[in-house]
């Protein structure tokens, strides 16, 4: 066992929270305060495990964090669809409706990859205002034409929002073959 929390450590260990469940384990086997240690990538974006595994929908590393005693949170519970406990923190903070998680990502683009039309309607209904169009990315990336639709319905507006790639949401439709929401993009005005 390794109790030495170096920033180079923290650093790997969130970068292998975005997506390499066996080396989270192993890791935090070795380092157990690496659980809540935030690495900073900048002045004021700190990004854990947790937050890592949040913003780019890894149930899996999430799931398994939260069960080692990660504390929730409320980008958290939107991605994993779990909606009594993420309907608790707003009902604690309303402002909690419009939370940013890792690197300032709104709580509905985080909300998009969970699947969940109840989760994104308790968001609309409670005063979610931001991060709808951002979104959109997050809809893509799961493959979710449904959720696209309701984004789109609900207040996206910008079809011209890129991702951290540098990627349009049509060109990341068309990278994941998604001829549906190609379609429905090119419907509301989204040009190549």
């Amino acid at each position: 066992m390794t109790d030495a929390l170096t920033p180079e450590r923290i650093r790997a260990f969130v970068l292998s929270a975005h997506g390499n469940l066996a080396k989270v384990q192993e890791m935090l086997a070795e380092t157990p305060a690496l659980l809540t240690a935030a690495h900073q990538w900048g002045e004021n974006d700190f990004e854990d495990g947790l937050g890592a595994a949040s913003h780019v929908g890894n149930k899996p590393i999430a799931e398994f964090l939260l069960q080692q005693g990660a504390p929730l949170t409320v980008c958290a519970a939107a991605m994993l669809g779990r909606i009594h406990e993420m309907t608790s923190f707003i009902e604690a903070d309303p402002k909690q409706a419009n939370a940013r998680g890792a690197h300032g990502i709104p709580i509905l683009f985080h909300a998009a990859m969970s699947g969940s039309r109840a989760v994104v309607d308790y968001l609309y209904a409670h005063g979610c205002t931001e991060g709808y169009s951002f979104a959109l990315h997050a809809a893509i990336n799961a493959k979710d034409a449904a959720m696209v639709r309701w984004l789109l319905d609900h207040g996206a507006s910008d079809l011209t929002v890129k991702n951290w790639e540098g990627k349009s949401l049509l060109q990341k439709a068309q990278e994941y073959n998604l001829p549906e929401v190609v379609e429905l993009l090119r419907a509301r005005g989204a040009v190549e």
